[in-house]
């Protein structure tokens, strides 16, 4: 199974992709998602540079051998340019191996834990009317788990708050879009709709709601407590988790759960997040932390201290993420949750994959390997697009956390 052939293949199809391919001498291929939202040539030019010529002649086996070999060598570590272009890697080794062995990833892991992966949809709306239709197309297509962004009075444009009802997309082309802040109108905001929520659709529903990193951790406090009467599944990213000890003052003033990390990319970022239990989900992706072979780490890491997995799964990620990601879910024993943002057809066609979506659940089906494969003729007509996430600013123009 020695690497005879590696090459980055990066393609556009309504958002930029960058994907992974290794070829073996006997003709197997493997394939890894590299996809950085806003920052995907860095992930291109450190895969091309720096590991695909460390890879030719590899054994594609050894796996663990291969991902030691590429953190500890970079002596300049993590980070999530390093740890994506490794998270590429991996997924293709683990596609790899699965081929070759005739199984799907999940049997590789240990097998199922579960019938399927509970997935969570994202409802979103203008006022709070059109925010509860929204969540009632997801109850009617069978999701159990909804997360709900709605947008704020006085602010023009709100994060997670889109024309489509199915998808969100906060890349747009050319410079970083400037979107207004205020953190009074939201905090005020938020618990009228969740009680509009609940009294619409009981308490069987499962709720969630992103801050995107919005608060302060005494703000952030406030609007858990506020929340609490109506039983979020978790409040996401309340504050950033750069500090992870500001956590505990969150901890301190209410008991809605929390779920943090999706810019994360490394055990060590959870280590006092998970050890001190100041968080309930983690966040981070197989692709974000270097893969299924660090991601399985983090997560047998907390459930020693009962966190559960709630992996990031916007349309940021490829579906190849998305594969790798259901076969986790499937086997992990602290699950959670599971993100599932729809891509949109041309990416599907872009990306065949073997997942399928039934009763609120996906699952990653039993092709071998992660079951997600790349129409590399589609992808070569859908160049590269350049595209930045925006940034925020309060209304006097200070630069606050998008």
């Amino acid at each position: 199974m020695k690497i005879s052939h590696a090459e980055v293949i990066v393609c556009c199809p309504g958002r930029n992709f960058v994907t992974l391919k290794i070829t073996t001498e006997d003709g197997l291929i493997g394939l890894g998602d590299g996809t950085l939202n806003g920052r995907e040539q860095a992930v291109v030019a450190y895969l091309e540079a720096h590991l695909i010529p460390l890879l030719i002649g590899q054994d594609a086996d050894r796996i663990e051998h291969i991902w030691q070999s590429l953190y500890r060598g970079a002596y300049w570590r993590r980070g999530p340019v390093t740890m994506s272009a490794i998270a590429a890697v991996d997924m293709a080794l683990w596609d790899l191996k699965g081929k070759r062995l005739g199984a799907p990833l999940y049997q590789l892991l240990g097998g199922a834990s579960r019938s399927g992966v509970t997935v969570y949809g994202h409802a979103n709306g203008t006022d709070i009317d059109s925010t509860l239709a929204a969540v009632e197309k997801y109850v009617k297509m069978g999701y159990q788990a909804v997360r709900v962004q709605c947008a704020i009075p006085g602010l023009d444009q709100v994060y997670g708050v889109s024309a489509s009802k199915l998808a969100y997309e906060p890349a747009k082309p050319g410079d970083p879009p400037v979107e207004t802040w205020s953190t009074p109108e939201y905090l005020a905001s938020l618990p009228e709709l969740f009680a509009a929520l609940r009294q619409q659709f009981g308490n069987g529903l499962r709720l969630l709601h992103d801050v995107h990193h919005r608060l302060t951790p005494i703000e952030a406090a406030a609007l858990g407590k506020s929340l609490e009467p109506f039983r979020l599944t978790w409040l996401e990213d309340p504050t950033p988790a750069d500090n992870p000890e500001c956590f505990r003052l969150i901890r301190q003033h209410t008991t809605t759960p929390i779920a943090t990390g999706e810019v994360l990319n490394h055990i060590d970022d959870f280590r006092v997040l998970i050890s001190e239990q100041l968080i309930d989900y983690f966040r981070t992706s197989v692709q974000r932390c270097g893969g299924l072979t660090h991601l399985r780490q983090i997560a047998q890491f907390a459930a020693v201290y009962q966190v559960r997995s709630g992996c990031h799964g916007a349309t940021d990620l490829s579906p190849v993420t998305m594969g790798v990601a259901l076969h986790f879910g499937l086997w992990v024993p602290n699950f959670g949750l599971q993100e599932y943002m729809r891509h949109n057809a041309q990416t599907d066609q872009v990306f065949p994959h073997a997942y399928t979506f039934k009763d609120g659940m996906l699952h990653p089906g039993e092709t071998p390997g992660h079951g997600v494969s790349l129409d590399e003729d589609l992808a070569a007509g859908l160049p590269y697009q350049r595209a930045s996430l925006p940034v925020a600013r309060l209304r006097d123009g200070t630069a606050w956390n998008w």
